[in-house]
């Protein structure tokens, strides 16, 4: 039964509310420190980026280097980018997902 006439408990629904955006921003902490990996031609070309998307490193195999073709080279490298980021943003989906869900049905919040 809830007290107050049908009314919930301010006081319980602002606690859960600090935990969810505590959560939330740990788990974004988290997302800024974990790296992940997406590849292009095989491997060829490698970009690493965090959870949140920021870019942090780039291997390109030699083999990939073609004086002649730098336009092949450079797709590479933007499908690799894509590919880490699409990554990284499941991974944001997976660790963001359910706790911005529960802090857009809080009411009064503007999520």
């Amino acid at each position: 039964m809830i007290p107050g006439g049908g009314q919930p408990d301010m006081q319980q629904l602002l606690q859960q509310a600090q935990k969810m955006q505590q959560d939330l921003a740990a788990a974004q902490e988290e997302l800024a420190r974990t790296p992940v990996e997406g590849s292009s031609g095989g491997g060829l070309v490698k970009a690493t980026v965090t959870g949140a998307g920021e870019l942090q490193g780039l291997v390109i195999d030699p083999k990939a280097v073609d004086p002649e073709d730098t336009e092949t080279l450079a797709d590479l490298v933007v499908a690799a980018v894509r590919d880490a980021n699409h990554v990284a943003q499941e991974l944001q989906q997976t660790k963001l997902g359910p706790l911005a869900q529960g802090l857009g049905g809080m009411p009064g919040l503007p999520f």
